[in-house]
C-alpha cells in the first residue's frame, strides 16, 4: 500500500451525523438563502463562495482537532483539488444552460437538484473505487496513468467546444420523452392537455448529471493520489460540491477570462499521476522508493491553482472585468 494516509475510524453514528448535516445545509441553501427564483448577482454570490468555504475551514479544523495533522491535510489538499476541477465543469454547465434555452432564474434550481444527484453518485463512485484499490492494489497505478493522460488533454482543450445536443442520452430521450420547448414557469414538468409534459429543465438537469459522472471520472482518481480514507475523500467531495453553485454565480461572468486556469488543472492533475505512480517506480528499478509528502502536495497544488488565477486575473484586468456571462451563452441557442 502506497503512503496515501491512514483511515480514520469512522461510525456509523459519525455517517449519520455528516449526512444530516448535508441535508440540513442543503435546506438552508435552498430555503433561505435563495427562497425565490431568481439570478444570483455575483456580490451575493461571493458572499455565499465564502460562507461554504469558511464551513469547509470550520471542518478541516474540527478534523485536525479529531484526527491530527496529517488527515486535516489530506482533506485540505483534496478539498482544494476538488474544488479547482469543479471550476473547469462550471464552464460545461454554463454551455448546457445555453443550448437548452433555460432562463438565467431557473439555474440555481436546476443545479440545486444536480446537486443533490452528484452527491449519490460521489458515494457510490468513492466507496466502488475504494473497494477495487483495497482488493487490487495495481490499480491504483492505472488511475494515475489516467490522471496523466487527462492532464495532457485538459492542458490542450483551451477553445474547445462541447455539443449537448450529441450525447446519446440526451438524444434518447428527446426521442422518447413528451417534451416542450418552453420552461418559462420555472417547473420540470407541465400538464397541457390533460398529458404531463417534460420542459427542457429535465433535458438540462440529465445533462448536468452525466457531465458530473464524468468529472467524477477524473477527480476522484485524482483524491485517490492524496489518500484512500473515505471519510475524507468523501467529506472532501461533498463540502467542494456543496459550494458549487455559488462558485457558479460568482464566476459566470469570468469563465471565458480565466485564461489559464486549464493549464493550472493539467499541471495539477499531471502532478497528482506522477505522485501515484512514483511508487511503482521500484518495480522496476529495485531499491528506488520515495512518496511526496501530503504536506508537499498541498503546498505544489496551492501554488499552481495561485499562480494560475492570479495570471488569469493580471490578463482579465487589461481586457476587462467580470459582470454578467457573456452575451452568446446565456441567450436560447434554438436547437433544441
Amino acid at each position: 500500500m502506497t503512503g496515501v494516509g491512514f483511515m480514520i475510524e469512522v461510525s456509523i453514528y459519525i455517517w449519520l451525523g455528516f449526512i444530516i448535516f448535508i441535508i440540513a445545509m442543503l435546506a438552508l441553501d435552498l430555503g433561505v438563502f435563495q427562497k425565490k427564483k431568481h439570478w444570483i448577482p455575483v456580490k451575493e454570490a461571493l458572499a455565499l463562495s465564502a460562507f461554504w468555504i469558511a464551513l469547509a475551514m470550520v471542518f478541516n479544523i474540527i478534523i485536525f482537532m479529531w484526527q491530527g495533522p496529517k488527515p486535516a491535510m489530506e482533506f485540505l489538499t483534496g478539498y482544494l483539488i476538488e474544488e479547482s476541477l469543479s471550476v473547469d465543469n462550471l464552464f460545461v454547465f454554463l454551455i448546457i444552460f445555453s443550448y437548452f434555452g433555460v432562463p438565467k432564474d431557473y439555474w440555481h434550481e436546476v443545479l440545486f437538484y444536480g446537486i443533490l444527484g452528484a452527491l449519490v453518485m460521489r458515494g457510490i463512485f468513492i466507496g466502488v473505487g475504494i473497494a477495487i484499490i483495497s482488493q487490487f492494489h495495481w490499480v491504483l497505478y492505472i488511475f494515475g496513468a489516467i490522471l496523466i493522460y487527462t492532464a495532457i488533454k485538459v492542458a490542450g482543450q483551451q477553445g474547445e467546444k462541447m455539443d449537448p445536443g450529441k450525447n446519446k442520452v440526451i438524444t434518447f430521450f428527446k426521442k422518447h420523452m413528451n417534451l416542450t420547448d418552453d420552461c418559462t414557469q420555472g417547473n420540470f414538468f407541465e400538464k397541457r392537455s390533460g398529458k404531463r409534459i417534460a420542459t427542457p429543465l429535465v433535458l438540462t438537469l440529465i445533462s448536468i448529471e452525466l457531465t458530473d459522472v464524468v468529472f467524477a471520472m477524473d477527480s476522484v482518481p485524482a483524491i485517490f493520489g492524496v489518500t484512500l480514507d473515505q471519510f475524507i475523500v468523501y467529506t472532501s467531495n461533498v463540502f467542494a460540491i456543496l459550494g458549487l453553485r455559488a462558485l457558479f454565480f460568482a464566476l459566470a461572468g469570468c469563465m471565458n477570462k480565466i485564461h489559464y486556469l486549464n493549464y493550472g488543472l493539467g499541471v495539477i492533475l499531471g502532478f497528482i499521476g506522477i505522485k501515484i505512480l512514483l511508487p511503482a517506480v521500484g518495480y522496476v528499478v529495485p531499491g528506488f522508493h520515495y512518496e511526496i509528502p501530503t504536506e508537499y502536495a498541498l503546498g505544489i497544488v496551492a501554488t499552481v491553482l495561485l499562480v494560475a488565477v492570479l495570471a488569469s486575473y493580471l490578463r482579465t484586468i487589461r481586457n476587462g472585468s467580470c459582470s454578467e456571462p457573456p452575451g452568446d451563452l446565456i441567450q436560447p441557442t434554438g436547437k433544441r
